[in-house]
């Protein structure tokens, strides 16, 4: 990772922690379809991960059902839930001397371009970034890989010079699909066995180390 330009973020579990948002979110969704209130340790699992795709494993919900459950999530998520969130300590810091030293930074995410956007620039991050690339409001683009895509393909990014940061085996798969090395958060919610069995080339269990790292 010696000739890093550009960075590219995953935004849940890597910029900010969004377990209340989602999980109360996703608690709502499940009164919604009068299924059992899930203890909320539970729902930790769709932190990161298409939300569809999820749903479908986890719950066992049919893609028609997954769709429905997905607007009923979206009802407390889009009103109350996204700012149900809590930047990491010490991420600004983070970013800061990263775009200080010349690195270019993205934000890669399966969550909704415009969702993604609102918090970023509630929690007065998105003034590091030179820009979002999420997944559509109506699930289209929802898998890493399609996101990291569209945003080399974008932003006309060199997979050489990039490298992806998450927490989860999805932003490793994701980036290595489209020949872009990813290190794996630790402080996420991704395990260290998960992120190193998809094939991180890295790992950093916390900013210091991941923004030495970055910096090389």
């Amino acid at each position: 990772m010696e000739r890093i330009k550009n960075v590219l973020f995953d935004l849940d579990g890597t910029l900010t922690d969004p377990a209340e948002g989602i999980t109360n979110a996703l608690m709502h969704a499940q009164r919604r379809l009068g299924r059992p209130v899930s203890p909320r340790e539970d729902l930790f699992v769709f932190i990161g991960p298409p939300l569809i795709e999820t749903f479908m494993s986890e719950w066992g919900l049919s893609r028609e059902e997954s769709e429905q459950a997905l607007v009923y999530y979206r009802e407390h998520f889009g009103t109350k839930g996204l700012f149900e969130n809590v930047p990491y300590a010490g991420i600004g810091d983070c970013l800061a001397r990263l775009k200080e030293a010349g690195l270019r930074l993205f934000v890669a995410t399966s969550k909704p371009e415009p969702l993604s956007l609102r918090i970023l620039e509630h929690f007065d991050l998105l003034k590091y970034f030179e820009a979002v690339a999420g997944s559509t409001m109506d699930e289209q683009r929802t898998k890493k890989g399609e996101v990291i895509a569209y945003a080399l393909d974008t932003y006309a990014l060199d997979p050489a010079e990039t490298v992806m940061v998450g927490d989860r085996k999805h932003d490793v798969i994701g980036a290595r699909e489209n020949g872009v090395p990813c290190v794996g958060v630790l402080y996420g919610y991704g395990s260290r066995t998960e992120l190193m069995e998809a094939g991180a080339a890295a790992l950093a269990a916390d900013l210091n180390q991941l923004t030495a790292l970055l910096l090389g």
